[in-house]
């Protein structure tokens, strides 16, 4: 394996990272650091310019200015780049007519690595009984699961996914969790780019979202469901519109979260209390409430979105 810089732990830096295609800005001066020992989720609306990003940072483009690192070094310059990183952006870009561990002997030739390492990752991915079978035929979880043994096969200390959990089934997602958190604990710097916001709450450390090219958000997960849930309230009674009432005549923004639940911002929780009992309206629960990592990206980027229904504007 090729030596990383003395004294680096397994990083990506992205620095100041600029790119634009004709009259389209898709990164403007993005900046961002993956640190090992993490799952980073990356986020972003459509067209937010997070797939440019990931193809920056694999020297599959180049940048108009600042710069993408590998380890400290740029993509271009490391000799055997899979035992650095390992990636999945397409699964389905596979030879058809190739079986699946020649795909992988192919990639582990190119990059100085034995046959014994295939039969490693084919393993790890429980790909081991189709590994024989043309890739063409693969469905697509199996073809998600190649690309996954793909990035692994240099037991790279920095990976990064696009949308891992694609086409796999619910077993499936249950094993791409569990993978990414435990190469996590062995200290990997891991990049996740998906738009399920539910399964970056299972398994991001840390949030990166962008938007129209530039970084909205750079913050732990705790830190950002802790924000965006202070101040708010869920109450659950039967009698939802009295309750909604009395509250928003107090001052308090109401939402309705459900049949009998309502979610209370602007009053305390004791506040929200007297008021129920003072109107004798029942409620059976009050709790301090919990944003979901989804209502949270979704307040962050709703003023990033570029494809919204109802407007005429198209950009890349």
């Amino acid at each position: 394996m090729e030596p990383t810089i003395p004294g680096t732990e397994p990083t990506i830096e992205v620095r100041a990272l600029r790119k634009r295609y004709r009259s389209t800005v898709a990164v403007d001066g993005l900046t961002f650091t993956v640190r090992p020992g993490e799952v980073t989720g990356f986020v972003g609306p459509n067209g937010a310019g997070k797939s440019t990003t990931m193809r920056l940072i694999l020297g599959l483009d180049a940048p108009d200015a600042g710069e993408a690192l590998i380890n400290g070094r740029p993509y271009r310059s490391l000799r055997t780049p899979l035992t650095h990183v390992g990636a999945l952006l397409d699964a389905a870009a596979l030879h058809p007519g190739r079986r699946g561990r020649d795909h992988l002997l192919w990639l582990a030739h190119t990059n100085g690595l034995g046959k014994r390492r295939v039969s490693e990752v084919l393993d790890q991915v429980g790909l081991a009984p189709a590994a024989r079978r043309r890739a063409g035929g693969y469905s697509l979880g199996m073809q998600q699961r190649l690309g996954i043994a793909a990035a692994l096969l240099g037991d790279p200390p920095i990976l990064l996914f696009d949308e891992p959990v694609n086409g796999l089934d619910p077993d499936g997602i249950v094993w791409i969790r569990g993978l990414l958190r435990s190469l996590a604990a062995e200290g990997r710097a891991i990049l996740v780019s998906s738009h399920l916001m539910s399964e970056l709450e299972e398994i991001a450390d840390h949030l990166v979202a962008i938007g129209r090219g530039r970084v909205v958000a750079d913050t732990s997960v705790a830190e950002l469901l802790a924000t965006a849930s202070k101040g708010r309230v869920e109450v659950t009674t039967a009698r939802r519109a009295d309750a909604t009432r009395v509250l928003a005549n107090a001052g308090a923004t109401v939402t309705v979260a459900g049949a009998e639940t309502i979610v209370v911002e602007g009053l305390p929780g004791d506040r929200v209390s007297a008021l129920l009992s003072d109107a004798a309206i029942p409620f059976s629960e009050l709790r301090r409430h919990r944003a979901s990592l989804e209502a949270a990206y979704m307040d962050l980027t709703r003023a990033a979105i570029e494809y919204a229904p109802g407007t005429e504007k198209s950009v890349r």
